[in-house]
């Protein structure tokens, strides 16, 4: 079986870490997508949550796909609270803030995946995981923040459902692995179908 180029658009720690534990070999580059700007314009245009996550992650994978050859793969997720996106919070007192907003309400991931070649996307998923945080305590929350500092700031929910953040939720519904940014069985199932992966 000839070996295929995989390239993941991302920095992300998490997602890399998800798919070396999945066994596969890629590559990690950053795409340097402006997002700020695009779901500044996506949102004055009206776009809901999950078009301008499938909009970020198809324009980082083709970014890095005009340049590079290979299957390069786009991320993104957003999170969709009652219709009011969250970006990853700027500072812990933005977390806070969040936190709060979230506490005792049901919030939805919205997570993207595109595959691009060649510099055309040949492949999408997308998952809309949903999670239910408790009615912790301000208390608690002090204390999880604290615990957390600056990790606090590399999620769109302010929380890492793999570490201590687990301890905010009173529910989940949806796959783990789209929950940490990346619907991995999804992904996997189609490299095999493609035989980049053995079936």
């Amino acid at each position: 079986m000839v070996k295929t180029r995989i390239i993941l658009a991302s920095q992300s720690k998490s997602r890399g870490d998800l798919m070396r534990g999945a066994g596969l070999q890629f590559e990690q580059m950053a795409s340097y997508v402006d997002e700020d700007a695009i779901k500044a314009a996506m949102r004055a245009d009206g776009e809901n949550t999950q078009r301008q996550a499938e909009t970020l992650a198809e324009m980082k994978a083709l970014k890095i796909s005009l340049n590079q050859t290979g299957i390069v793969l786009g991320a993104d997720q957003m999170l969709d609270l009652e219709g009011r996106q969250f970006d990853k919070p700027k500072s812990l007192k933005e977390a806070r803030e969040n936190l709060l907003e979230m506490r005792g309400k049901t919030h939805t991931l919205e997570t993207a995946l595109v595959a691009c070649e060649n510099g055309q996307p040949i492949w999408r998923t997308t998952a809309k995981p949903r999670l239910t945080m408790r009615n912790f305590s301000e208390e608690f929350l002090d204390s999880y923040l604290k615990g957390e500092d600056e990790l606090a700031l590399t999620t769109v929910g302010a929380y890492r459902l793999e570490a201590p953040g687990a301890q905010l939720f009173s529910k989940i519904e949806g796959d783990y692995f789209s929950i940490l940014g990346l619907p991995l069985i999804q992904l996997l199932n189609w490299l095999q179908d493609r035989g980049v992966i053995i079936k």
